[in-house]
């Protein structure tokens, strides 16, 4: 037992010190970066849903689900991205990326449950060029995220109803560098910001299942996050540089520019969704999120052309098991995932919205012995429009995550 806590231990340090993500879209300039999917492979393929929870699979967006928890479960999930993005006169560029989006584990203890782990919660990575009319050069670019660490807790109030808790610190680096050069002028000048975060922050669930039938279950749930804030340590470098053919950047001079430290509020929010399905067989479900966003604004100030107003969410998806017992096919225990998601982000670019939307499909497959099991998710999404002199963003996810159960309690039997 205690090998098993101390090489869990280790591996949530390794994956902290590597989980500040990367992506690479062009909208993750504004704010604090893109958003992140805070759950599993198994939410992600069902167009994320946080409804559905059960004894054998972590439910990392509602810490009632831990409660639900009959055996303890290990959970890691990565992804690889490629995108394509054009804008209105058919120019494109792509390219790809890969990410690790979480570590976690879950721990049953009678009628409660606790995790903790680790999970993105935005991504920095984007690339950007300008020429004015004067023909100075522009290029912004930018790499890091926002990730947390957290500690949930859930525990069952009757057979039907549980309640959770999970606390969660939050940190991070975010830099962002701007180099223009001017035609005529023998150095480039660049600026370089760098942002340390972090802050404490809390989510709180519930939980409700019910047998309304001999074979049907009703679910649902919902999630409260307040708004909090987050606290930053910023610093900025100004300096002359040359630029080889390779790219690389030797300073000529530099010097270290005072810049006040900022705190800005994360948007509240609310998630509520429903569902209905038969235990083991099939499941479908419906759920809406809320972000009060309005109010929001990012650390940088050359972000004028970005406003922000209240963003919703809405998601639906389900999953279906042929025979979840089947002896004679491996094919009649998998399980077959889809759903559909779509995003008002709450980004508006020069009065325009940026909206987002995906459809998903995975499969699980069962792997060794106590419920264990590999899943794999394919995702086709597009975020923006090529209209008003914006791009469209078109992206394919494949993701893979691994749910390993165990008993780590077990009574001992003398004869």
């Amino acid at each position: 037992m205690i090998k098993k806590i101390l090489v869990i231990i280790l591996a949530h340090v390794a994956v902290v010190s590597y989980a500040q993500e990367g992506t690479s879209s062009p909208y993750s300039f504004y704010g604090i970066g893109v958003a992140k999917f805070k759950g599993t492979i198994e939410n992600r393929s069902m167009g994320g849903l946080s409804v559905f929870a059960d004894s054998i699979h972590l439910n990392l967006q509602n810490p009632a689900s831990y409660s639900k928890l009959g055996l303890t479960t290990y959970t890691v999930g990565a992804s690889f991205s490629n995108y394509e993005i054009s804008n209105a006169n058919n120019e494109t560029s792509s390219g790809d990326s890969a990410s690790l989006d979480y570590l976690a584990i879950g721990v049953p203890a009678g009628k409660f449950g606790f995790g903790f782990g680790v999970v993105p919660i935005t991504a920095v990575g984007y690339e950007i060029r300008s020429i004015d009319e004067d023909g100075a050069e522009s290029q912004f670019t930018g790499n890091g995220g926002v990730n947390k660490v957290f500690l949930a807790a859930g525990v069952k109030i009757n057979e039907n109803l549980s309640i959770g808790l999970d606390v969660n610190y939050n940190f991070g680096n975010i830099e962002n560098k701007t180099i223009v050069n001017v035609p005529g002028v023998q150095y480039s000048t660049r600026e370089l910001t760098s942002t340390d975060i972090s802050s404490f922050s809390a989510s709180f669930g519930v939980t409700y299942t019910r047998m309304i039938t001999e074979k049907l279950e009703i679910f649902a749930s919902a999630v409260s996050t307040p708004s909090f804030e987050l606290a930053s340590e910023r610093s900025r470098e100004l300096a002359s540089v040359i630029i080889n053919n390779a790219g690389q950047e030797g300073i000529v001079e530099a010097q270290q520019i005072n810049i006040e430290d900022k705190e800005i509020d994360i948007p509240a929010e609310f998630k509520f969704g429903a569902g209905i399905g038969q235990p083991r067989k099939w499941f479908a479900g419906a759920e809406y999120v809320y972000v009060d966003s309005k109010d929001f604004q990012g650390f940088e100030s050359g972000q004028s052309n970005a406003t922000y107003e209240s963003g919703s969410k809405y998601k639906l998806g389900g999953y279906y098991i042929p025979k979840y017992n089947s002896l004679t096919s491996y094919f009649s225990r998998m399980v077959y995932r889809a759903g559909f998601r779509y995003e008002e982000t709450g980004l508006n670019l020069s009065n325009q919205p940026i909206d987002e939307f995906g459809i998903s499909f995975g499969v699980g497959l069962p792997v060794g012995r106590l419920f264990s099991n590999a899943n794999i998710n394919f995702e086709y999404g597009q975020r923006g429009t090529t209209d008003f002199g914006l791009i469209k963003e078109e992206f394919f996810n494949i993701s893979i995550g691994l749910s390993f159960n165990d008993k780590w309690f077990r009574k001992i039997k003398f004869n």
